[in-house]
Protein backbone atom coordinates (compact mmCIF):
# COMPACT_ATOMS: atom_id res chain seq x y z
CA UNK A 1 0.00 0.00 0.00
CA UNK A 2 2.75 2.41 0.99
CA UNK A 3 4.73 1.42 -2.07
CA UNK A 4 1.75 2.23 -4.30
CA UNK A 5 1.31 5.65 -2.70
CA UNK A 6 5.03 6.30 -3.07
CA UNK A 7 4.94 5.40 -6.78
CA UNK A 8 1.90 7.61 -7.37
CA UNK A 9 3.59 10.52 -5.59
CA UNK A 10 6.79 10.05 -7.62
CA UNK A 11 4.77 9.98 -10.83
CA UNK A 12 2.96 13.18 -9.83
CA UNK A 13 6.26 14.89 -9.02
CA UNK A 14 7.76 13.75 -12.31
CA UNK A 15 4.74 15.09 -14.22
CA UNK A 16 4.99 18.42 -12.41
CA UNK A 17 8.70 18.63 -13.25
CA UNK A 18 7.99 17.96 -16.94
CA UNK A 19 5.27 20.63 -17.01
CA UNK A 20 7.58 23.11 -15.31
CA UNK A 21 10.34 22.36 -17.81
CA UNK A 22 7.99 22.83 -20.75
CA UNK A 23 6.77 26.09 -19.28
CA UNK A 24 10.35 27.29 -18.89
CA UNK A 25 11.23 26.34 -22.49
CA UNK A 26 8.08 27.90 -23.90
CA UNK A 27 8.83 30.85 -26.14
CA UNK A 28 6.25 33.63 -25.74
CA UNK A 29 4.55 34.85 -28.90
CA UNK A 30 6.18 37.80 -30.63
CA UNK A 31 4.70 41.16 -29.77
CA UNK A 32 3.65 43.74 -32.35
CA UNK A 33 6.75 45.79 -31.52
CA UNK A 34 9.04 42.83 -32.22
CA UNK A 35 7.28 42.13 -35.51
CA UNK A 36 7.81 45.72 -36.63
CA UNK A 37 11.49 45.52 -35.66
CA UNK A 38 11.87 42.36 -37.71
CA UNK A 39 10.22 43.99 -40.73
CA UNK A 40 12.39 47.09 -40.46
CA UNK A 41 15.55 44.98 -40.16
CA UNK A 42 14.56 42.91 -43.19
CA UNK A 43 13.84 46.09 -45.18
CA UNK A 44 17.26 47.51 -44.26
CA UNK A 45 18.93 44.32 -45.46
CA UNK A 46 17.11 44.50 -48.79
CA UNK A 47 17.96 48.19 -49.21
CA UNK A 48 21.64 47.49 -48.46
CA UNK A 49 21.67 44.69 -51.04
CA UNK A 50 20.02 46.90 -53.68
CA UNK A 51 22.43 49.78 -53.02
CA UNK A 52 25.44 47.50 -53.39
CA UNK A 53 24.09 45.97 -56.59
CA UNK A 54 23.23 49.41 -57.99
CA UNK A 55 26.72 50.77 -57.32
CA UNK A 56 28.28 47.67 -58.89
CA UNK A 57 26.03 47.95 -61.94
CA UNK A 58 26.89 51.63 -62.39
CA UNK A 59 30.61 50.91 -62.24
CA UNK A 60 30.38 47.99 -64.68
CA UNK A 61 28.23 49.97 -67.13
CA UNK A 62 30.66 52.91 -66.97
CA UNK A 63 33.66 50.65 -67.64
CA UNK A 64 31.88 48.86 -70.49
CA UNK A 65 30.83 52.11 -72.14
CA UNK A 66 34.41 53.40 -72.06
CA UNK A 67 36.35 50.27 -72.90
CA UNK A 68 34.33 48.17 -75.33
CA UNK A 69 35.21 50.41 -78.28
CA UNK A 70 38.95 49.67 -78.07
CA UNK A 71 38.69 46.01 -77.03
CA UNK A 72 39.79 43.96 -80.03
CA UNK A 73 42.28 41.27 -81.03
CA UNK A 74 45.03 43.78 -81.76
CA UNK A 75 44.70 45.18 -78.25
CA UNK A 76 45.04 41.70 -76.75
CA UNK A 77 48.07 40.71 -78.87
CA UNK A 78 50.09 43.95 -78.77
CA UNK A 79 52.68 45.04 -76.24
CA UNK A 80 52.49 48.29 -74.26
CA UNK A 81 53.59 51.37 -76.14
CA UNK A 82 54.07 55.08 -75.57
CA UNK A 83 51.52 55.66 -78.32
CA UNK A 84 47.91 54.81 -77.39
CA UNK A 85 47.03 53.57 -80.87
CA UNK A 86 49.72 50.86 -80.70
CA UNK A 87 49.41 49.91 -77.02
CA UNK A 88 48.18 46.50 -75.89
CA UNK A 89 48.21 44.14 -72.93
CA UNK A 90 49.82 40.92 -74.18
CA UNK A 91 52.73 41.09 -71.73
CA UNK A 92 50.35 41.97 -68.87
CA UNK A 93 48.05 39.00 -69.61
CA UNK A 94 51.01 36.62 -69.92
CA UNK A 95 52.53 37.94 -66.69
CA UNK A 96 49.25 37.49 -64.82
CA UNK A 97 48.98 33.90 -66.07
CA UNK A 98 52.55 33.19 -64.94
CA UNK A 99 51.80 34.64 -61.52
CA UNK A 100 48.63 32.58 -61.12
CA UNK A 101 50.41 29.37 -62.16
CA UNK A 102 53.24 29.90 -59.65
CA UNK A 103 50.80 30.93 -56.94
CA UNK A 104 48.61 27.86 -57.53
CA UNK A 105 51.54 25.40 -57.55
CA UNK A 106 52.72 26.83 -54.23
CA UNK A 107 49.57 27.64 -52.30
CA UNK A 108 47.30 24.67 -53.07
CA UNK A 109 49.58 21.81 -51.90
CA UNK A 110 50.94 23.75 -48.92
CA UNK A 111 47.53 25.09 -47.88
CA UNK A 112 45.71 21.76 -48.16
CA UNK A 113 48.52 19.88 -46.38
CA UNK A 114 48.50 22.40 -43.52
CA UNK A 115 44.71 22.10 -43.26
CA UNK A 116 44.89 18.30 -43.13
CA UNK A 117 47.47 18.41 -40.35
CA UNK A 118 45.62 20.99 -38.27
CA UNK A 119 42.21 19.37 -38.68
CA UNK A 120 43.04 15.66 -38.65
CA UNK A 121 46.31 15.15 -36.80
CA UNK A 122 47.14 18.17 -34.63
CA UNK A 123 46.60 17.87 -30.88
CA UNK A 124 44.74 21.04 -29.86
CA UNK A 125 45.97 20.61 -26.30
CA UNK A 126 49.50 21.45 -27.45
CA UNK A 127 50.34 25.14 -27.20
CA UNK A 128 52.21 25.27 -30.50
CA UNK A 129 49.21 23.95 -32.43
CA UNK A 130 46.98 26.57 -30.82
CA UNK A 131 49.60 29.22 -31.68
CA UNK A 132 49.67 28.12 -35.32
CA UNK A 133 45.87 28.28 -35.57
CA UNK A 134 45.82 31.74 -33.99
CA UNK A 135 48.47 33.05 -36.37
CA UNK A 136 46.70 31.67 -39.43
CA UNK A 137 43.43 33.33 -38.42
CA UNK A 138 45.21 36.64 -37.82
CA UNK A 139 47.22 36.50 -41.06
CA UNK A 140 44.03 36.16 -43.09
CA UNK A 141 43.16 39.77 -42.13
CA UNK A 142 46.59 41.34 -42.70
CA UNK A 143 46.61 44.03 -45.47
CA UNK A 144 48.17 43.00 -48.76
CA UNK A 145 50.84 45.71 -48.61
CA UNK A 146 52.34 43.94 -45.56
CA UNK A 147 52.82 40.80 -47.64
CA UNK A 148 54.48 42.95 -50.29
CA UNK A 149 56.97 44.20 -47.70
CA UNK A 150 57.51 40.61 -46.55
CA UNK A 151 58.18 39.49 -50.13
CA UNK A 152 60.59 42.36 -50.67
CA UNK A 153 62.51 41.61 -47.47
CA UNK A 154 62.77 37.82 -47.73
CA UNK A 155 62.10 36.83 -51.35
CA UNK A 156 63.40 39.66 -53.53
CA UNK A 157 66.23 40.43 -51.12
CA UNK A 158 67.32 38.77 -47.92
CA UNK A 159 67.83 35.01 -47.55
CA UNK A 160 66.37 33.84 -50.87
CA UNK A 161 67.50 36.81 -53.00
CA UNK A 162 65.32 35.89 -55.98
CA UNK A 163 65.41 39.38 -57.40
CA UNK A 164 62.57 41.24 -59.09
CA UNK A 165 61.35 38.18 -60.93
CA UNK A 166 58.06 36.53 -61.69
CA UNK A 167 58.91 33.75 -59.22
CA UNK A 168 59.21 36.25 -56.36
CA UNK A 169 55.91 37.87 -57.40
CA UNK A 170 54.06 34.56 -57.56
CA UNK A 171 55.37 33.40 -54.18
CA UNK A 172 54.43 36.74 -52.61
CA UNK A 173 50.87 36.40 -53.88
CA UNK A 174 50.90 32.82 -52.60
CA UNK A 175 51.80 34.02 -49.12
CA UNK A 176 48.96 36.53 -49.37
CA UNK A 177 46.23 33.95 -50.00
CA UNK A 178 47.74 31.02 -48.11
CA UNK A 179 45.86 31.69 -44.83
CA UNK A 180 42.56 31.86 -46.72
CA UNK A 181 43.25 28.53 -48.43
CA UNK A 182 44.13 26.90 -45.10
CA UNK A 183 40.98 28.19 -43.39
CA UNK A 184 38.64 27.26 -46.26
CA UNK A 185 40.22 23.80 -46.58
CA UNK A 186 39.82 23.18 -42.85
CA UNK A 187 36.16 24.12 -43.05
CA UNK A 188 35.69 21.74 -45.98
CA UNK A 189 37.36 18.89 -44.07
CA UNK A 190 35.33 19.69 -40.96
CA UNK A 191 32.11 19.47 -42.97
CA UNK A 192 32.76 15.81 -43.83
CA UNK A 193 30.73 13.63 -41.43
CA UNK A 194 32.76 11.80 -38.81
CA UNK A 195 30.92 8.58 -39.66
CA UNK A 196 32.91 8.40 -42.93
CA UNK A 197 36.19 8.34 -41.01
CA UNK A 198 34.88 5.87 -38.45
CA UNK A 199 33.45 3.59 -41.12
CA UNK A 200 36.70 3.50 -43.10
CA UNK A 201 38.82 2.76 -40.03
CA UNK A 202 36.27 0.23 -38.84
CA UNK A 203 36.85 -1.69 -42.09
CA UNK A 204 40.59 -1.85 -41.38
CA UNK A 205 41.89 1.31 -43.07
CA UNK A 206 44.58 3.37 -41.42
CA UNK A 207 43.90 6.98 -40.49
CA UNK A 208 45.80 8.26 -43.50
CA UNK A 209 43.99 5.86 -45.86
CA UNK A 210 40.64 7.03 -44.50
CA UNK A 211 41.65 10.66 -45.12
CA UNK A 212 43.13 10.07 -48.57
CA UNK A 213 40.45 7.79 -50.01
CA UNK A 214 37.32 9.01 -48.21
CA UNK A 215 37.64 12.40 -46.51
CA UNK A 216 39.60 14.30 -49.17
CA UNK A 217 37.35 13.29 -52.11
CA UNK A 218 34.31 14.34 -50.11
CA UNK A 219 35.94 17.68 -49.23
CA UNK A 220 37.13 18.51 -52.77
CA UNK A 221 34.16 20.83 -53.57
CA UNK A 222 34.89 23.09 -50.62
CA UNK A 223 38.68 22.91 -51.00
CA UNK A 224 38.65 23.69 -54.71
CA UNK A 225 36.15 26.51 -54.32
CA UNK A 226 38.20 28.17 -51.58
CA UNK A 227 41.47 27.75 -53.48
CA UNK A 228 40.17 29.10 -56.78
CA UNK A 229 38.41 32.05 -55.14
CA UNK A 230 41.68 32.83 -53.34
CA UNK A 231 43.47 32.84 -56.69
CA UNK A 232 40.84 35.19 -58.08
CA UNK A 233 41.67 37.56 -55.22
CA UNK A 234 45.40 37.28 -55.94
CA UNK A 235 45.01 38.10 -59.63
CA UNK A 236 43.60 41.53 -58.81
CA UNK A 237 46.23 42.56 -56.24
CA UNK A 238 48.50 45.49 -57.08
CA UNK A 239 50.25 46.63 -53.88
CA UNK A 240 52.33 43.44 -53.30
CA UNK A 241 53.53 43.46 -56.91
CA UNK A 242 54.61 47.10 -56.66
CA UNK A 243 56.58 46.28 -53.51
CA UNK A 244 58.41 43.33 -55.08
CA UNK A 245 59.39 45.44 -58.07
CA UNK A 246 57.08 44.40 -60.88
CA UNK A 247 57.53 46.70 -63.88
CA UNK A 248 54.75 48.93 -65.14
CA UNK A 249 56.07 48.91 -68.72
CA UNK A 250 57.43 45.75 -70.34
CA UNK A 251 57.34 45.05 -74.08
CA UNK A 252 58.05 41.33 -73.87
CA UNK A 253 56.56 38.22 -72.31
CA UNK A 254 58.17 36.37 -69.39
CA UNK A 255 60.38 33.55 -70.63
CA UNK A 256 61.09 31.83 -67.32
CA UNK A 257 60.92 32.03 -63.57
CA UNK A 258 63.80 34.54 -63.49
CA UNK A 259 62.22 36.93 -66.00
CA UNK A 260 61.02 40.44 -65.32
CA UNK A 261 57.25 40.77 -65.50
CA UNK A 262 54.22 42.95 -65.31
CA UNK A 263 50.55 42.18 -64.63
CA UNK A 264 47.13 43.45 -65.58
CA UNK A 265 46.52 45.42 -62.35
CA UNK A 266 49.87 47.18 -62.75
CA UNK A 267 49.19 47.98 -66.40
CA UNK A 268 45.80 49.42 -65.47
CA UNK A 269 47.38 51.48 -62.69
CA UNK A 270 50.02 52.81 -65.08
CA UNK A 271 47.49 53.85 -67.71
CA UNK A 272 45.16 55.47 -65.19
CA UNK A 273 48.11 57.52 -63.89
CA UNK A 274 48.80 58.86 -67.38
CA UNK A 275 47.48 62.37 -68.16
CA UNK A 276 46.37 61.33 -71.67
CA UNK A 277 42.67 60.51 -72.00
CA UNK A 278 43.39 57.77 -74.55
CA UNK A 279 45.27 55.73 -71.96
CA UNK A 280 42.35 55.94 -69.56
CA UNK A 281 40.14 54.39 -72.25
CA UNK A 282 42.73 51.64 -72.69
CA UNK A 283 42.65 51.12 -68.92
CA UNK A 284 38.89 50.58 -69.11
CA UNK A 285 39.45 47.92 -71.79
CA UNK A 286 42.07 46.22 -69.60
CA UNK A 287 39.61 46.26 -66.68
CA UNK A 288 37.08 44.42 -68.86
CA UNK A 289 39.68 41.77 -69.67
CA UNK A 290 40.54 41.40 -65.98
CA UNK A 291 36.84 41.02 -65.12
CA UNK A 292 36.48 38.35 -67.80
CA UNK A 293 39.43 36.45 -66.33
CA UNK A 294 37.86 36.66 -62.86
CA UNK A 295 34.54 35.37 -64.19
CA UNK A 296 36.34 32.49 -65.93
CA UNK A 297 38.20 31.54 -62.73
CA UNK A 298 35.02 31.65 -60.67
CA UNK A 299 33.21 29.57 -63.30
CA UNK A 300 35.86 26.87 -62.97
CA UNK A 301 35.25 26.83 -59.22
CA UNK A 302 31.50 26.43 -59.75
CA UNK A 303 31.98 23.62 -62.30
CA UNK A 304 34.34 21.67 -60.00
CA UNK A 305 32.05 22.12 -57.02
CA UNK A 306 28.94 20.98 -58.91
CA UNK A 307 30.73 17.99 -60.41
CA UNK A 308 31.96 16.60 -57.10
CA UNK A 309 28.76 17.44 -55.25
CA UNK A 310 26.83 15.26 -57.70
CA UNK A 311 29.37 12.47 -57.23
CA UNK A 312 29.27 12.59 -53.44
Amino acid sequence: MNAGKRNARDAALAGAAVEQSLAADHIPPASRKMLWRERIFKALLIVSLLVGMAVLAILVIDVLSDGLGTLNLSFLTSFPSAFPKNAGIESAITGSLWLMAICAFFVIPVGVAAAIYLEEFADRRRWWNRLIELNIQNLAAVPSIVYGILGLAYLVRGPLDLGRTVLAGGLTLGLLVLPVVVISSREALRAVPGSIREGAMGLGATRWQAIWYQVLPAAIPGISTGAILSLSRAIGETAPLIMVGAATFIAFNPTGLNSAFTALPLQIYNWLSSPQAEFKILAASAIIVLLMMLVAINSVAIIIRNRYEKKW
